[in-house]
């Protein structure tokens, strides 16, 4: 039971309280959350090393805010290169490179952040596993390869063993386990769960590199609708850039997976060996799956193991972050017995939703791209342009989902479920982000006045024991609202007060005086349950 992994100091235990397998951005950040929620986790990753070569490479406003959370960006915000360029900075061109169609990538975002940024991701797994393994509790386990699980009710068995050697198997006896184990889960197969598909696949080679010389892009992204050649162009952090490239059907896998391959589609762009170094190229299958559950007894499914979409609106990460978050705070309370196990259950119905929105708009925006036939692709051109002749329609919004249903959440008019805001704000001497300056992971936030005002003292010490904060936000509150951005929130919601989840999602909102009822509504959500006898 006391393997030494070749990668750290700490022994395989055999007990914890959650055990995650997979060492990617999701399962280091789930483990994060966790350790700083008190939980002893360990982390099995079958690989030794961290991969060195980049993968996802946009991350949007919400996730950031994630980050933001889990304590990256104060001192690695710098990892993160915002998307600029005109119409938005996402556009759509066909063969001869007129503008078809744009996404505003650069709108002002609700969370503070940029609304989309390229990244390197060696450097954000290298920070997140950095702040992992020096988080109390949490045991970053390289080297180590899933094998099997059993659960019987109250714990999780997991078999895990040393990838180079296999035969050397332990068990950990565990609350929970997540699988964060990718497109591939060993998890998922375990536990026998299905997976739906889109009827969406293509073949793309994917290109990363470093200019060597100074590179101006007129977009952040710019997607070739080209039938001769469909092609991504993308800024994928600072002093990085890819290029993604469609197989089409007389290429072979093989061949487009060569480097002369590469050189040859990136030339008409000026890309070439004295123009840039080559970092990575390799070919992926281009789907759209989900998992039919995400959750099956004491087991959990987050990120590429629960769901798979096309890379066209950069959201995969995105999603597996927002799993984490939304996991990992319910997992958290539920530890510390602030909230019944049942609020466990919302949590997949939750998460399916909006990913299947989110991969929904991916294979739509992959068979606009896609099309090879030169006919159907004029008339896609024709169309396009039609509808980019009215200004309204000329730049469209990013996907923004709401929770899927059920959710934990109450009904406020459409409110609920959305992405609640943050803006800048200053508090007792302090300027800055508000959960930064102001913090918490339940925040009750009113424009009009002071939220305590309205609640008895036994609410008010029962909100803030959840983790939660008040802030008014009003003109002359404590809590300055530098920018307008609460007060622009309130008045396109219609509405004076909201409760913002762990995760950032609007669990109620409704006016002012509506404030005893929203907290009482959470402390029924919650059903939070006596202190752990000591």
């Amino acid at each position: 039971m006391t393997r030494q992994d070749a990668n750290s100091s700490a022994p395989v235990l055999p007990e914890a309280d959650c055990v995650i397998v997979g060492g990617g951005p999701v399962g280091l950040l789930s483990a994060l959350f966790l350790g700083r929620s008190g939980l002893r986790v360990s982390l099995v990753e079958r690989w030794p090393q961290r991969y060195p070569l980049p993968r996802a490479c946009t991350i949007d406003h919400e996730a950031l805010r994630i980050l933001q959370a889990a304590g990256v960006m104060n001192d690695h915000a710098d990892l993160f290169e915002p998307s600029q360029g005109e119409r938005g900075g996402y556009e759509f061109r066909n063969g001869g490179g007129e503008l078809l169609q744009a996404i505003d990538w650069n709108r002002a975002a609700e969370s503070g952040w940029a609304n989309t940024n390229g990244f390197y991701q060696p450097d954000l797994e290298a920070v997140l596993e950095g702040l992992a393994v020096a988080t109390p509790g949490v045991s970053v386990h390289r080297g180590w390869t899933f094998h099997s699980l059993t659960q019987d009710g109250e714990e999780v068995s997991v078999r895990v063993a040393p990838t180079d050697h296999p035969s050397e198997a332990v068990e950990i006896r565990s609350q929970w386990l997540i699988g964060a184990d990718g497109a591939n889960s060993a998890v998922r197969d375990q536990l026998g769960i299905d997976v739906s598909d889109s009827g969406f696949q293509a073949d793309w080679l994917v290109v990363d590199y470093q200019p060597l010389v100074e590179e101006k892009w007129t977009a952040f992204v710019t997607q070739y609708c080209d039938p001769a050649q469909p092609a991504t162009a993308v800024n994928s952090g600072p002093g990085r850039r890819r290029f993604e490239f469609m197989r089409r059907a007389d290429m072979t896998v093989e061949e487009l997976g060569q480097d002369s391959t590469a050189w040859r589609l990136m030339a008409p762009w000026g890309v070439t060996p004295e123009t840039a170094r080559l970092e990575r190229h390799a070919v992926y299958t281009f789907r759209g799956r989900w998992a039919h559950t995400w959750r099956k007894g004491k087991v959990f499914l987050t990120g590429d193991a629960a769901h798979l979409m096309p890379p066209f609106l950069g959201q995969g990460l995105c999603s597996g972050l927002r799993d984490a978050r939304a996991l990992t705070w319910r997992l958290g309370m539920v530890h510390r017995e602030l909230a019944t196990p049942s609020v466990l259950d919302t949590y997949g119905p939750e998460r399916m939703g909006h990913v299947r929105e989110i991969i929904d708009e991916a294979v739509a925006a992959g068979r606009v791209i896609c099309e090879l036939d030169v006919d159907r692709a004029a008339a896609r051109d024709a169309a396009m342009k039609e509808r980019a002749r009215n200004p309204d329609a000329a730049t469209r919004k990013p996907p923004h989902p709401r929770l899927g249903e059920p959710s934990l959440t109450v009904a406020s008019g459409g409110t609920d479920g959305q992405l609640a805001p943050q803006g800048r704000v200053r508090f007792g001497g302090r300027v800055g982000l508000f959960d930064d300056v102001v913090g918490g992971d339940w925040q009750l936030i009113s424009r009009v006045g002071d939220p305590t005002g309205l609640l008895d003292p036994l609410d008010v010490s029962w909100f803030r024991s959840v983790g939660g904060v008040t802030a008014d936000v009003s003109d002359g509150g404590p809590v300055e609202d530098l920018d307008g951005a609460y007060a622009h929130w309130f008045a396109e919601q219609g509405c004076e007060a909201l409760i913002a989840r762990p995760d950032f999602y609007v669990f109620a909102a409704g006016g002012h005086s509506d404030i005893p009822l929203l907290v009482s509504r959470l402390r029924q959500a919650l059903q939070p349950v006596p202190p752990r006898a000591r």
